[in-house]
């Protein structure tokens, strides 16, 4: 049962495969096959089931963001001392000491002055769509969290476009679609994400910077240039990976999880009418739709030591990857996991995360979700108008076409 190629993800969440996993192998070896120009990898660990999903999150002692980063495909050897300078790939307590750096400029006042902004955003891009069917990824979703993050991080109006070329460049590398092949000297496919890649994203971070230590402004970057604690500052390397962070991780998590949950809306008309018919029920809806369409598949870890998990020994230095989209349908955990239930309490899926990882912008894309889908609800329903074209990843449950019409 391969729940590692990405274009198996690209036909649709291997439910099927992940269940009987989670019942029978509950972490299971996996190995990583060539796929297309990118080579085979050593294989490793999937953790399918809730509470060891949980475990591994929470316990960086035993599984490491540091050891190998978070990506299952290891990166170059070379390349590695730098991603490790990303709070994404350290642990605690170095991983500690840069959050509590950062998680001031995230204040629920800044993130709640953007509300009015985004929710009429939101209303534009839907009316302009009204009426006629529509791609909703294309012409809505693509469009409206990048603007919001663009507007978050204070990035001018015109270098908004450049936000989105390197999302899709290192979100979009083994999709036909967003892949721009990129080959070393020797015709040996590069990885589009790495530090060499990337270089005007860093230079960009540079200069971005600069001009908010010179022109401050109420944004989240501003707050980092100028973050301060026990008179401890983020060192240029470390703003520049965190401007990575934010742009493709503040993005494409509420750009996956908005058309994902509009999907699940025309897909259980019972919930989307039992939302209408009572608002209050949105933010519960909210938390269903991130448990059933979460945006982030999977993410890895390095075992520390040899260790036991559900049974299976795994070795130190081994790759544990933890799949978030088995964890939230586990039967084990949440009654009746496929039923869409939007007023589903207690609701303590994983889409963002557990532990000292738990996701910096958790609120600022609830923020998001609850302003795009009162918009939403206030139109009439939306159907399906086609197949929709999922982003070929084991990584990022992306849709990137979305084909609706409007119900009558």
């Amino acid at each position: 049962m391969d729940v590692f190629d990405p274009r198996v993800f690209a036909r649709g969440i291997p439910h099927d495969a992940l269940r009987r996993l989670r019942d029978a192998d509950p972490v299971s070896w996996q190995d990583e096959h060539e796929v297309g120009s990118w080579p085979a990898g050593p294989g490793f660990h999937a953790v399918t089931r809730y509470d060891d999903v949980r475990r591994v999150l929470r316990t960086p002692q035993d599984f490491s963001s540091w050891l190998g980063a978070t990506q299952i495909r290891d990166p170059d050897p070379a390349d590695l001392p730098f991603i490790r300078r990303m709070i994404l790939n350290m642990d605690p307590p170095e991983q500690l000491r840069l959050r509590r750096l950062v998680t001031p400029a995230f204040t629920r006042r800044r993130l709640e002055r953007f509300a009015g902004t985004v929710r009429d955003r939101a209303r534009t891009l839907l009316e302009a769509v009204r009426g006629r069917p529509f791609d909703l990824a294309r012409e809505v979703t693509d469009d409206l969290p990048l603007q919001n993050l663009a507007d978050l991080l204070g990035v001018p109006p015109a270098d908004r476009g450049l936000l989105l070329e390197w999302t899709n460049r290192v979100i979009g590398y083994q999709d036909p679609e967003h892949a721009v092949p990129v080959h070393d000297a020797g015709g040996r496919p590069v990885n589009p994400r790495s530090p060499a890649q990337l270089a005007d994203m860093f230079g960009y971070a540079r200069e971005l910077t600069t001009r908010k230590r010179v022109e401050p402004a109420d944004d989240v970057w501003t707050a980092l240039v100028h973050a301060e604690v026990d008179g401890e500052r983020l060192s240029p390397t470390e703003l520049e990976m965190f401007f990575f962070l934010l742009v493709v991780a503040g993005n494409d998590t509420v750009r996956s999880a908005l058309p994902g949950g509009v999907l699940l809306l025309a897909e259980h008309p019972d919930a989307d009418r039992r939302v209408r018919a009572d608002p209050r029920l949105l933010p519960s809806a909210i938390e269903e739709m991130l448990r059933l369409h979460p945006p982030v598949l999977t993410f890895r870890r390095t075992a520390t030591r040899d260790v036991d998990l559900a049974g299976t020994r795994i070795a130190r230095g081994d790759k544990v990857v933890v799949y978030h989209v088995s964890a939230n349908v586990d039967e084990r955990h949440f009654a009746d996991p496929f039923t869409f239930d939007p007023a589903r309490e207690p609701n303590d899926h994983l889409a963002f995360g557990q532990g000292p990882h738990l996701c910096l912008g958790a609120t600022f894309a609830r923020m998001q979700m609850l302003a795009f889908f009162a918009e939403l609800l206030a139109l009439p329903p939306v159907a399906l108008h086609g197949t929709p074209r999922r982003l070929t990843s084991n990584f990022i449950n992306g849709l990137t076409s979305l084909p609706l019409t409007w119900a009558r």
